[in-house]
């Protein structure tokens, strides 16, 4: 009998543990919470904790509750497989992230194997999404949209400019150099120094030096902002008056911290201001009320679990195959970003990239501004 009555104990101990454990959905974010990107991720943290607050103060997703497990990669791929290694052992579902391309493709590999769905909100190289795996997804757009934009503008805007194309070597800053490379090439534009750096580098003056000899006058940067502020402050410290051009990598008011007043006639593509977006004014609202500015990914990241979410109600399951199938065929969904459908390969229907130019605000502060 005392058996009988300690084996019902710990059954019910069993069930209400059990209880507790399905009624949270456990939600990855992933990006670069420390390190020289940290700025970035933030914007992926703060983004997607508050999509996770906000969506369960509205009843949660099909009844289950967010709870946010965060996973800090460094901006580094082996430390990015170890985080999704450890999301997949502690039943993570969704994922929320990588923040760089270069992270975002091996994890999303670990991810796919164990049933995990990954949207990132910022990864734009075309592989990630080009493999034909079932989970991977993006709220941004993709380098070769990107590319096709800035080269098309230099084409237009800097034909007779010597062109330096300078890149990180990573998978998004020589994606992104290439992308712009081919379509300015394409357009009749040859460039006069192509070259890699290597990430954390902080003397660039050998690259500078060949770059004078070239009578280089535009400098197109595929990498991201800690280099592009350190390559500006050094070109303007030696001389070299030639106009930088960048994408998404740069979208960080730290940018202006690095370079200084070299950060000044930058340019930059970016998808419109999603903070511009009247839909999206109480929320951008909220975000400045705690104190966080939601510049660049935060509403990227605060769509990716809002599509999570619409897509499991549209599809009555919180199941990652299932939400998987109804991204691509139930959107388009309403998003911080404004209407965000997917393809079959897991890329938004609606990609967009405007110009930016860097210059001071009416704060008498750097920031960037879309060119009309």
């Amino acid at each position: 009998m005392k058996k009988l009555l300690l084996s019902a104990v710990a059954f019910s101990a069993l069930t209400a543990f059990s209880g507790t454990a399905w009624a949270d959905l456990l939600v990855g974010v992933a990006g670069p919470i420390t390190g020289p990107n940290a700025a970035f991720g933030a914007q992926l943290q703060k983004g997607a904790e508050q999509a996770a607050a906000d969506i369960n103060a509205a009843g949660g997703i099909n009844g289950e509750q967010i709870k946010v497990v965060l996973g800090d990669d460094v901006s580094d791929a082996k430390q990015g497989v170890s985080v999704a290694n450890k999301f997949v052992a502690d039943g993570v579902k969704f994922v929320v992230g990588h923040f760089n391309s270069g992270v975002s493709i091996p994890a999303s590999e670990v991810y796919a194997e164990n049933g995990v769905l990954q949207i990132t909100p910022a990864s734009t190289n075309p592989q990630f999404t080009e493999r034909g795996l079932w989970n991977t997804f993006r709220t941004c757009g993709r380098d070769d949209q990107q590319g096709a934009v800035a080269g098309a503008y230099i084409a237009d805007k800097f034909k007779d400019a010597k062109v330096a194309v300078v890149h990180d070597k990573t998978p998004y800053g020589q994606g992104l150099a290439d992308e712009t490379k081919k379509a300015m090439n394409a357009a009749g534009v040859t460039e006069v120094v192509y070259e890699g750096v290597t990430p954390g580098e902080k003397d660039f003056s050998a690259l500078i030096a060949k770059m004078k000899e070239a009578n280089v006058s535009l400098v197109y940067w595929g990498g991201l902002h800690t280099e592009a502020g350190l390559i500006m402050r050094q070109l303007a410290d030696q001389g070299l008056k030639a106009t930088v051009m960048s994408g998404d990598g740069i979208v960080s008011n730290e940018l202006a911290s690095i370079a200084g007043d070299a950060v000044n006639g930058t340019l930059m593509t970016f998808a419109p201001d999603p903070r511009k977006n009247p839909a999206a004014k109480e929320l951008v609202e909220k975000f400045r009320a705690a104190g966080f500015e939601p510049e660049a990914y935060t509403l990227y990241s605060y769509a990716a679990l809002q599509s999570i979410a619409d897509a499991a109600k549209a599809a009555g399951s919180n199941d990652p195959m299932a939400v998987a199938d109804a991204l691509k065929a139930k959107g388009p969904f309403q998003t911080a970003i404004g209407e965000l459908g997917f393809d079959e390969k897991g890329d938004i229907t609606r990609p967009d990239y405007v110009m930016y130019e860097w210059k001071k605000g009416e704060d008498g502060k750097y920031s960037y501004f879309e060119l009309n």
